[in-house]
């Protein structure tokens, strides 16, 4: 009895100094996914969206409560994970992705600024050496997200995509930010970055025809997450970004629920 007594006192101790410490006392969790539901955006010409069904609610016939739900969805759409797959032909799947891919450090760059005064603004190198020039130079495996403004908007299609419609005609008159290819090689070969990601439906602006962006990010077998939420809540560094997408067997993509923990000052 004297030896559990012990055994339940270290447990209890060991729970209250890690309440306690510092290295948790100092830091919080933001939430940077949109639910998925009847609002989820995805990609004017998927023929589906997402679907939640119910299969069981209620009582059972021994009395107590039970819920049972199914859902549908297309990989991409909503916060999701580009694989390299996805433009990449011998590109990682999703479930072959590294967890060490998935997480770690992390930078928001704000470029707001010009991304809000034209929709079909290309992220630059010069925006992200302006954010060097306050902040440092990156550090090599550091996931960069763009805060371009355009979160504001989700889930309203119209203002988010650059146009209310769907189907195949709604392709031509998409118009919101995303990163330029040459910012992306850039981004790639001299910061060499683990992931990227922005609060827009795609890495590549809107009137892309070559995604090109999305050609030199996954072709270095490095991820994308887009419609990144809740940017506005971050600060540019002091940074631990954690994105865990659906372990999806051969994917080339799929939904996220992507964290950061932020150091508080």
């Amino acid at each position: 009895m004297r030896l559990l007594t012990i055994i339940l006192f270290f447990l209890l101790f060991s729970c209250n100094q890690a309440d306690n410490d510092p290295q948790f006392a100092d830091r919080n969790w933001v939430d940077l996914t949109y639910a998925f539901d009847s609002a989820t955006l995805y990609w004017p010409n998927n023929p589906s969206g997402f679907e939640h069904n119910t299969d069981s609610k209620g009582r059972t016939p021994s009395g107590y409560y039970y819920s049972s739900y199914s859902i549908k969805t297309p990989e991409h759409g909503g916060t999701h994970l580009d694989a390299p797959i996805h433009f990449a032909e011998n590109g990682l799947t999703v479930d072959q992705l590294p967890l060490e891919n998935l997480t770690g450090n992390a930078i928001v760059i704000d470029v707001s600024k010009n991304a809000l005064k034209d929709r079909d603004y290309q992220i630059t190198i010069a925006d992200v050496e302006e954010w060097e020039l306050e902040h440092g130079e990156i550090k090599p495996n550091t996931i960069i997200l763009f805060k371009t403004g355009y979160g504001q908007f989700y889930p309203d299609r119209e203002k988010y995509f650059g146009t209310a419609k769907k189907g195949v005609d709604a392709i031509p008159e998409l118009h919101f930010p995303g990163v330029h290819p040459e910012t992306t090689q850039w981004l790639v070969e001299k910061r060499n970055i683990k992931a990227l990601g922005l609060d827009t439906p795609s890495i590549d602006y809107g009137q892309s025809k070559d995604f090109k962006t999305h050609q030199i990010l996954m072709g270095s077998n490095r991820p994308g997450f887009e419609n990144v939420a809740s940017l506005d809540k971050l600060p540019p560094i002091g940074l631990y970004v954690v994105a865990l997408p659906m372990k999806i067997g051969k994917g080339s993509g799929g939904p996220l629920r992507i964290i950061a923990q932020v150091q508080i000052d």
